[in-house]
């Protein structure tokens, strides 16, 4: 037999047996989730990492090496073995890369920080100082903070809310003219204020009716509501894959006493366009039926404008602290295969699976207060024991990049990387100066005047 069909052969049987071994991690690695992931087999791209590196060991390529390449290059799904952050998620480091890379000034060695990880698979890595974050980091970072990092993000977005933010100038944040069907309240920029490092979101009742019937955040006109609250929002749909963290107190009931159990949602969560094409939210939203009760959720639909149990998969928790009394983090990781979602740096729920697909689309940034309806079939049964004006808090919020994720968010956060399907009917409030591209059924949005212009005038 010539030589040349020995070595075909020998590939196609090295190829079968990774396709089988691949095959065989899929089907276990479709089995895991929550506290079992620990024990289970490698996923497709570790089984791949893992054979390119067994065979780069056994033939000519194991002659590459992190100090024949150097260290910190890009990853390269066809280089053989690899000399970067990516490689040890994909299992296709080098044999050198731990000795030489990471004791290099390129790539600085681990430390143990002595603290619990907040994420099994982001454990903490060594602290850079303010300054060194500072060029990559945008929003308004503490250059007297020491910020977390985190394996496979990187720190992108901060807001300390050490200084107001001009909702109507800030190159990343707005505000909302929205407000929910099943509501209470329509959102206001004067419910949005500024004080003592923290972000407040206040509801109270409405003074007088709102001037504008019309909501560009809700592409609708909206019946008069009883109260008022805010909405703190990016103004586009330019957040995708990457960890979301804030540090937020529940609101008080009752003023003095976190005991009061009553009605309110409080909330940190990614949002698209809920009404008329792309309906796309990961929330996390504290409650005010227990001191402790939060509800991590998913939602996907298309073409839908209500809300039902067919499109969202939701999970209550009872967090065993005190939500209304001090601050505490809460934040979500979401990636295209996995959301979870952590309390005070524990992961407290993961999704791989189930009925509500993990969204691919890009979306807005939301932090919002509201109370629902007398009916008050979410959010707390004891809506009566409410009272005015109640306020949730937010010390502050930060978003890490999946390094990964190479489309969004747009270079310097500004709107080079969105899609005409990003921009569909994306307005936040008549002042945002962003145009409601597209139509609803071929029929145009309906269209508020911005006051603060018209009143500056």
């Amino acid at each position: 037999m010539p030589w040349f069909v020995r070595i075909a052969l020998l590939f196609l049987f090295l190829a079968v047996a990774a396709e089988e071994d691949t095959l065989s991690a899929l089907i276990e690695d479709d089995q895991c989730s929550g506290s079992a992931r620990e024990n289970c087999s490698l996923t497709m791209l570790q089984v791949q990492g893992k054979r390119t590196r067994e065979a780069a060991q056994a033939s000519w390529w194991g002659s590459f090496t992190c100090e024949s390449i150097g260290c910190g290059s890009l990853y390269s799904r066809w280089q053989a073995c690899q000399c970067n952050d990516a490689c040890e998620e994909y299992g296709t480091c080098c044999g050198d890369y731990a000795t030489f890379c990471e004791a290099s000034e390129v790539l600085p060695p681990r430390e143990s920080s002595g603290k619990t990880s907040s994420s099994a698979s982001s454990p903490l890595l060594p602290h850079k100082t303010a300054p060194e974050l500072a060029a990559g980091v945008h929003g308004h970072p503490s250059p007297n903070k020491v910020y977390p990092q985190f394996d496979g993000f990187t720190l992108a977005l901060v807001e300390e809310f050490d200084k107001p933010l001009d909702l109507d100038k800030d190159p990343i944040w707005t505000w909302s003219d929205g407000g929910l069907m099943e509501g209470q309240i329509r959102f206001v920029k004067e419910a949005i204020t500024f004080s003592n490092g923290t972000l407040r979101i206040e509801t109270r009742p409405a003074k007088q009716g709102h001037r504008e019937a019309c909501s560009h955040a809700e592409v609708e006109h909206i019946q008069p509501k009883e109260m008022t609250s805010g909405e703190l929002r990016t103004k586009h749909n330019m957040f995708r894959y990457g960890r979301y963290e804030a540090s937020i107190r529940a609101p008080q009931v009752q003023p003095g006493n976190s005991e009061v159990d009553g009605n309110y949602v409080a909330t940190m969560f990614v949002f698209r366009d809920a009404k008329y094409k792309h309906w796309r939210e990961i929330d996390i939203e504290i409650t005010g039926d227990h001191p402790d009760s939060i509800t991590c959720n998913v939602l996907s639909a298309n073409n839908t404008t209500r809300w039902s149990s067919r499109i969202a998969e939701s999970k209550k928790h009872r967090m065993n602290e005190d939500l209304r009394s001090s601050f505490h983090t809460f934040a979500f990781e979401w990636l295209p295969h996995r959301i979870s979602w952590y309390f005070d740096g524990k992961l407290i729920r993961e999704k791989t699976g189930g009925h509500v697909p993990i969204s691919d689309l890009s979306a807005k940034v939301m932090m919002n207060l509201w109370v629902f309806d007398h009916r008050a079939l979410f959010g707390g049964p004891k809506i009566r024991n409410n009272r005015y004006p109640m306020y949730s808090e937010y010390d502050w919020f930060r978003f890490y990049r999946w390094d990964h994720d190479h489309d969004y968010p747009c270079l310097g956060f500004k709107t080079s990387c969105l899609t005409a399907d990003d921009m569909y009917l994306s307005g936040n409030n008549p002042c945002d100066h962003i145009t409601q591209a597209g139509t609803i059924h071929g029929r145009a949005p309906c269209q508020a005047v911005c006051h603060q212009e018209e009143d500056a005038a």
